[in-house]
C-alpha cells in the first residue's frame, strides 16, 4: 500500500542521514501580549517519521503545532514546509492536515463521501478518488464500512476515517492535536499502537501533541520535551528516558528517583558525590559543568534499584531506607522509601526478590549499578508537577 502514497522513508533511516526535513522551526518565538509561549523554539521535523511535541499543559507545544498549521504566525522566527518559507501563508495553501480530538466527520455523509470530501473539493478525477479513497480504507481497515454512516461507528473507527480523510490528499505532514483524548484507557492503548502501523503504512510524516508520556514513548520516532515555551530535549524515546538532559524531563518522563546532592571533588571525567547516609560515589560528569561544592541531582530509575535487607557488599552505591508505603501493582510491588535526609524514592519489589514480609518502618538497603545513575545539573522541583492527569485541558 505504501508504494501508492508518498515514498516512505523511516525517520531514523536514510532520510535522517541525509537531513530531509519537511518542518523547520527557525529560531521561532510566539508572544500573546505579555505572555511568551514558546521562545526561540529551533528544531527540524524529518521526512516519513513520527515527531511528538510533549509536556504539560501551558507548555507551548499545541501553540507550536498552530504556527505549523497556519492557524498562528510566529512573533518572530520562521516556519518552513518543503524549504519554503510559509511563516505568512494561510492555513488552507499549506501542504498539511490537522486532526483534532473532535474529529468533525459530516455526519449525513457515507465513510467513503466523507474520505471523498477533500479530493472533491480540489476536482480530482472521479478513478483517482475511488482509488484513493478505497486505498486509505483499507490502510485503516475500513474497507468494509465505505456505505456506512459515523453514526453507526465507533470512537476508533471514526477516528480512524478521521485519518484516512485528513491523508487522502496526500499531505507533506499530518498534524494530530491530541487525537486520542475523548477515548478510554484500553481503546487509546489500541489506538497507539494502530496510529503508528497506518503512519508506517502511509509513510507521511506525522506530528503528534500529547501531554501523555505513554502515547509519546509508544508511537514516536523522537519526542520533543517541552515547557514553559521551551524545548528542554529533542531525542528517541529511548533516549529521552535513558539519558534525559534535565531534572525535569528526567521526573517528567517515566518514574524517576531524583536525589539531590553536592559534589564533593572533581577528577578527570568523574565526580565524587555523597550519597544521604555519608556512602560517597564517582559518577560520569557527561555533559554537566559541574563546581566543586555545587547542586546536583542524580537520576535512577526505579526498575534499576536493587533491594535487600543487608548493607551491600563491594563498591556499589548504597543507600538505607525505611519503608513508607506498598502498593500491589500486579508483577510488582511498588515500594516508596525515604532516606536518611528525608528523599522519597519508589523501587520495584518482583517475585523473583528474596525478601520477607514487607511492613511500613522496615529498613531496606538500596544499590545500583554505576552506569543505572545519571548525574544531572542542578535541583529542579518542576517535575513534582501532575503528569498522570489524562483530563484534557486547554492550553495557549
Amino acid at each position: 500500500m505504501a508504494s501508492a502514497m508518498s515514498p516512505k522513508t523511516s525517520g531514523s533511516g536514510d532520510a535522517a542521514a541525509l537531513g530531509d526535513v519537511v518542518i523547520g522551526i527557525n529560531q521561532v518565538t510566539k508572544r500573546f501580549d505579555d505572555f511568551v509561549a514558546v521562545e526561540h523554539a529551533n528544531f527540524g521535523i524529518r521526512r516519513g517519521e513520527f515527531f511528538s511535541m510533549l509536556g504539560p499543559s501551558g507548555c507551548g507545544k499545541t501553540t507550536t503545532l498552530r504556527m505549523i498549521a497556519g492557524f498562528e504566525q510566529p512573533t518572530t522566527g520562521q516556519i518552513t514546509l518543503e524549504g519554503k518559507d510559509v511563516s505568512k501563508t494561510p492555513p488552507y495553501k499549506r501542504n498539511v492536515n490537522t486532526v483534532f480530538q473532535h474529529y468533525a466527520l459530516f455526519p449525513h455523509m457515507s465513510v467513503f463521501d466523507n474520505v471523498a470530501f477533500g479530493p472533491r473539493s480540489k476536482r480530482t478525477p472521479k478513478k483517482e478518488i475511488t482509488r484513493r479513497v478505497n486505498e486509505l480504507l483499507e490502510i485503516v481497515r475500513l474497507g468494509d464500512y465505505a456505505d456506512r454512516k459515523p453514526g453507526q461507528l465507533s470512537g476508533g473507527q471514526q477516528q480512524r476515517v478521521a485519518l484516512a480523510r485528513a491523508l487522502v490528499n496526500y499531505p507533506s505532514a499530518l498534524l494530530l492535536d491530541e487525537p486520542l483524548g475523548a477515548l478510554d484507557l484500553k481503546l487509546r492503548q489500541a489506538m497507539q499502537i494502530e496510529l503508528k502501523r497506518i503512519q508506517r503504512e502511509v509513510g507521511i510524516t506525522f506530528v503528534y501533541v500529547t501531554h501523555d508520556q505513554e502515547e509519546a514513548l509508544t508511537m514516536s520516532d523522537r519526542i520533543a520535551v517541552m515547557y514553559e515555551g521551551h524545548v528542554e530535549q529533542i531525542g528517541s524515546p529511548q533516549e529521552i528516558y535513558h539519558s534525559p538532559a534535565s531534572v525535569f524531563v528526567a521526573g517528567f518522563i517515566g518514574v524517576a528517583n531524583l536525589l539531590p546532592v553536592n559534589i564533593d571533588s572533581i577528577s578527570g571525567a568523574n565526580a565524587l558525590i555523597q550519597l544521604p547516609g555519608g556512602n560517597k560515589v564517582s559518577l560520569p560528569i557527561g555533559s554537566l559543568a559541574p563546581v566543586v561544592g555545587g547542586a546536583a541531582t542524580i537520576m535512577v530509575r526505579p526498575e534499576r534499584i536493587f533491594v535487600a535487607t543487608a548493607e551491600p557488599e563491594g563498591d556499589l552505591p548504597h543507600l538505607k531506607v525505611s519503608v513508607t508505603d506498598l502498593t500491589f501493582q500486579g508483577p510488582i510491588v511498588r515500594a516508596a522509601v525515604r532516606c536518611a535526609d528525608g528523599t522519597e524514592l519508589v523501587t520495584h519489589i518482583g517475585d523473583g526478590d528474596d525478601l520477607p514480609m514487607l511492613r511500613p518502618n522496615d529498613h531496606l538497603w538500596l544499590t545500583w549499578e554505576i552506569e543505572a545513575a545519571k548525574l544531572l545539573p542542578g535541583v529542579d522541583e518542576r517535575h513534582t508537577e501532575s503528569t498522570e492527569s489524562n483530563t484534557a485541558l486547554i492550553e495557549v
